[in-house]
């Protein structure tokens, strides 16, 4: 079934439920929506899906930015039909930028216009398929803003192509076009030579405008950004408390510089000395401290190799000159007040321990945007574990202290013979012309078209930069002559400072280096950061990333291009994208599906892939060991080397890092974990250890609130009757049915459990009593009054446990749309016992409790047998054609339910047998059929599950097979 045949009968259902009956069940694909910016949708959701399914569209719209375009770059990019737009120089809000961009979507196949109206102000968006016209009508013009921020209201309705509506859209948009020129690039440079920019408020300034009034080098006098005044507080109580050290951890481009200037200030040290790891940065740190501090220049000196100003009041030195035990012993050990290390995740190496150790400074401040290291050294342990201040990326991003930034992913060059590039690729296949052009061509597709490009390429080999670096000069940009340099650890600081100084000065476009601009350098103008290599780290990904994300001026955004070859290690990405250490398959891929329905991440940032690429990903995160006991190990060591001891499992809740559930069922319980790691070890009593077991395999993963509201009763009252257990999941606002309930105290009295679980078990920690009620287990309860460390162990169980549940799932709900579950997990919140996730063979239909479970596999394995493999599809995101079991007929005692309505079928979809299920909701049969498998006899049930509530579009195109082929 195509979505050709169903088309018509759609457009009828959803015209009856948007115009007349607003209780009709309908696919709601070609219903009238007001579309906002809220948390339901946004316009840019909007586009991006209209894109996704239109043959050909037009946009007219008065005022565009570069940014807009950003966002819906990859959807242009994937279209292959015929695409306008239409736009004007009305108010000249549009920038000669913004032009070059929409003169760039060319090579797309967009033909992009200029009306010739004076007052040229419509916003509108008019999509086409075979069938149907849908036009979205409002206030929403082609910005950033606009599109995902700005209170908005716009109308979208849609009519078949045969309609009056229609007739009268193509009457708008053909008079439009013949009131209207060909965007040229001799139009644009007209437009730019008498172009004065308009002056802008509010968000249209953000959106169009340069970032150089929040810039750092353009602050006059210098005040503190929102993360400087809380840092500053907190250094402050650090130092009311007797401490002499601290680190800060803060993302790069966030102002950590300044934020220490500003310390110092408040300190008013007799003298300070800053140390860096590179001197590349200490002319411009000094400057900075000037802006800060006042006072004359002779107040601010340097310590390097040719400079040797040691008397300053304030010291900017390397690590390299000021370790020498020649310089070193010039300095007595409280020649400093205040000492400041930057980049302080080095401070292990021994010419920094030897300064360290030398100098007894009142005060020492460590500043690092990765305190995580490969080696034993303990960054935290230095600073005494204070940490007062904390912000990494995602966090940075929400409070716009960081360039919005538009990350693009997209699959490295496909050879002749099919193959693209491996981690073990020979360097021959890494610098061929094909390649080359591939690289040119996405830099002419993705790259900002009305921006100089200042970049940096990162590459996997220092002999592939230089190769490629000699390639690509000579090639050509948009016309120009590309102008590139390699630089590689051999290259001596002056040649570095100087390719740095000419890619600013703009005499040069891209920089390819391998790792030598990871850290300790400072490229404010850089707006391009390419990946041209496998992502071997997560830390190494967010240094290379942070390079381009500092604000500057004339820098609206930074443009991120990710080739995505054939890497074992492409579930990197998303962990470092999106910051996720939970060492969770579930979590990757909740991120990936929700930056893809989303549209943006905090402030205006994007983050999108090819299908290719995406698909790499995601095969990627199947086949990755993320819970390996070496993965954990350094999870574990990195946060004991935070907190000076044995982590909890909240600690690691706290601080957003492993999931708890993987680390708390790894073993039998975290405890287990950190014995078999030799982190810590505990002394239970196997009683103990099964009770223990059983709180962390059933109770902290259990998905809703039901057993932790009884355990915190039972802790607190020893028992509990039927009724008191009712009550107290009604005040906490869960379902408090006698399903549910028995369900819990199931779970917590080890009851309904196959014969393995039970043996697994065996010790519950409650017992049921007369009247249906139930109490603590007497061990359980003596253990959790004599036995302090099992006490800790069950509260943090618990605490973690709650604050998760509340965290990732709807209270009110049974099932979560978009989470993920096993059978079990569904027998188990639908009150059957255990031992039924056995019997469930693709679904269960229940007539007593009214549920069907239906658990499907779209994208079966290829030797699954003939008699299962059914043509089960995702038609779009309110329906899916679905077959029963074979051998069954509308007569079916466990299929009739499910077509008259009498049982509610709970929806569950996995890609593959690898998996576990997504909950995609409650839906409801239509137009059952009975036939037959295609070439046998078997006799089988087709229908149409309509979803009561569309699924997320972006969790739809995960399953679709458009995403995955």
């Amino acid at each position: 079934m195509s979505t050709d045949f169903i088309w018509s009968d759609s457009l009828a259902v959803d015209v009856e439920f948007g115009y007349l009956q607003g209780n009709v069940n309908s696919p709601r694909r070609y219903h009238p929506q007001i579309v906002l910016n809220d948390n339901e949708n946004s316009v840019l959701r909007t586009l991006r899906d209209e894109l996704r399914r239109c043959t050909s569209f037009t946009f007219s719209v008065a005022f565009v930015s570069p940014r807009a375009i950003a966002l819906l770059k990859q959807e242009l990019v994937d279209f292959r039909g015929s695409g306008q737009i239409v736009t004007s120089d009305y108010l000249s809000f549009n920038s000669p930028a913004a032009f070059h961009e929409l003169l760039n979507l060319d090579s797309l196949g967009v033909d992009v216009r200029v009306h010739s109206s004076q007052a040229f102000h419509p916003k509108g968006y008019v999509f086409r398929d075979d069938h149907t016209v849908t036009a979205m009508i409002g206030s929403s013009n082609l910005t950033a803003n606009a599109l995902a921020r700005n209170t908005e209201w716009n109308l979208k309705v849609s009519a078949s192509t045969q309609s009056d509506l229609a007739k009268q859209l193509s009457r708008v948009v053909t008079d439009q076009a013949d009131s209207s020129v060909p965007l040229t690039r001799e139009w644009i440079d007209e437009y730019e030579r008498t172009y004065a920019p308009p002056v802008r408020t509010g968000h249209a300034a953000q959106d169009s405008l340069p970032a150089a009034s929040t810039a750092e080098d353009v602050l006059t006098p210098v005040v503190p950004n929102a993360m400087q005044r809380d840092a500053l507080e907190a250094l402050a109580q650090v130092r009311k408390s007797d401490e002499r050290r601290a680190v800060v951890i803060s993302a790069t481009g966030t102002g950590k510089t300044i934020l220490s200037a500003l310390d110092v200030k408040e300190f008013n040290p007799r003298r300070m000395l800053f140390l860096v790891h590179r001197e590349q940065i200490l002319d411009r740190t000094i400057e900075e401290y000037r802006r800060v501090l006042g006072g004359p220049p002779t107040d601010f000196g340097k310590l390097t190799g040719s400079s040797r100003d040691l008397s300053a009041r304030f010291l900017f030195a390397t690590v390299q000159s000021f370790s020498r035990p020649e310089t070193l012993t010039g300095f007595g050990a409280d020649d400093f007040d205040y000492v400041i290390i930057d980049e302080a995740h080095r401070s292990g190496a021994a010419s920094y321990r030897r300064i360290i150790d030398h100098l007894t400074p009142q005060f020492l401040l460590g500043m690092t945007a990765t305190p995580e290291r490969t080696d034993s050294f303990n960054v935290f342990e230095l600073f005494d574990y204070n940490v007062p201040y904390e912000i990494r990326l995602k966090h940075a991003l929400e409070a716009d202290m960081l360039s919005p930034f538009h990350y693009y992913g997209i699959a490295d060059v496909t050879y002749e013979d099919g193959q693209s590039v491996t981690a073990e690729a020979d360097l021959r296949r890494l610098v061929t012309p094909e390649r080359v052009t591939h690289l040119v061509d996405a830099l002419q597709t993705y790259g900002q078209a009305g921006v100089e490009p200042r970049g940096l390429i990162f590459c996997a080999r220092t002999e592939e930069a230089r190769l490629l670096s000699q390639a690509l000069n000579d090639r050509t940009l948009r016309g120009r002559a590309l102008r590139t340099l390699a630089l590689t650890g051999g290259d001596s600081v002056a040649d570095r400072e100087a390719a740095v100084a000419r890619l600013e000065r703009g005499e040069l476009d891209y920089i390819l280096t391998v790792d030598v601009f990871n850290e300790g350098v400072d490229i404010p103008t850089i707006n391009q950061v390419i990946m041209l290599r496998q992502t071997q780290s997560a830390i190494v990904f967010v240094q290379q990333l942070g390079r381009g994300l500092r604000k500057a001026a004339n820098k609206d955004y930074l443009v991120v291009i990710d080739f995505i070859g054939n890497y074992a290690n492409n579930y990197l990405i998303p962990v470092a994208l999106f910051g996720d250490n939970s060492l969770n398959k579930e979590s990757l891929r909740k991120n990936l599906i929700a930056a893809e329905e989303i549209g943006v991440l905090p402030g205006l940032s994007s983050i999108r892939f090819d299908k290719v690429a995406h698909r790499r990903i995601l095969e990627s995160v199947a086949q990755a060991s993320l819970d390996s006991m070496q993965q954990l190990k350094a999870a574990v060591l990195d946060m004991r080397n935070r907190l000076g001891g044995a982590p909890s499992l909240w600690d690691f809740f706290r601080f957003e890092s492993v999931d708890p559930v993987v680390l708390a069922t790894k073993k039998e319980h975290f405890p287990a974990l950190l014995s078999a790691l030799r982190v810590n070890d505990y002394d239970f009593t196997p009683v103990e250890n099964k009770q223990l077991h059983l709180l962390s395999h059933e109770v902290l993963p259990a998905k809703r609130l039901h057993e932790f509201v009884m355990m915190r009763r039972l802790l607190s009252e020893g028992e509990l009757s039927v009724e008191s257990a009712t009550r107290a999941l009604a005040e906490a606002g869960v379902p408090s049915d006698a399903r549910q309930l028995a369900s819990a105290i199931d779970t917590l009295t080890v009851t309904g459990y196959s014969q393995q679980g039970a043996k697994r078990y065996a010790e519950p920690v409650a017992a049921r009593v007369e009247g249906g009620g139930l109490r603590l287990v007497d061990s359980f309860a003596w253990s959790m009054q004599t036995h302090p460390d099992f006490a800790a162990a069950v509260e943090d169980v618990l605490r973690t446990g709650e604050h998760l549940t509340v965290d990732r799932y709807e209270p009110r709900l049974v099932f979560t749309p978009g989470r993920q579950y096993t059978r079990s997990d569904a027998a188990r919140l639908l009150g059957w016992p255990r031992a039924t996730a056995s019997t469930i063979y693709g679904y269960k239909t229940d007539v007593e409790v009214g549920v069907c479970a239906n658990f499907v596999t779209i994208h079966k394995s290829e030797d699954i047998s003939a008699t299962t493999a059914y043509e089960d599809e995702l038609i779009d995101p309110t329906t899916m054609r679905w077959f029963t079991r074979s051998r069954r007929t509308l007569q079916s005692k466990e299929v009739a339910p499910i077509v008259d309505g009498t049982v509610e079928m709970h929806v569950f979809v996995q890609k593959d047998n690898a998996d576990d299920f997504f909950y995609l909701g409650l839906a409801d049969a239509h137009d059952a059929v009975d036939t037959t498998m295609p070439g046998r006899s078997e006799a089988i049930v087709r229908m149409t599950l309509r979803f009561r509530e569309p699924i997320d579009a972006a969790l739809f195109d995960y399953f679709h097979p458009l995403i995955t082929v």
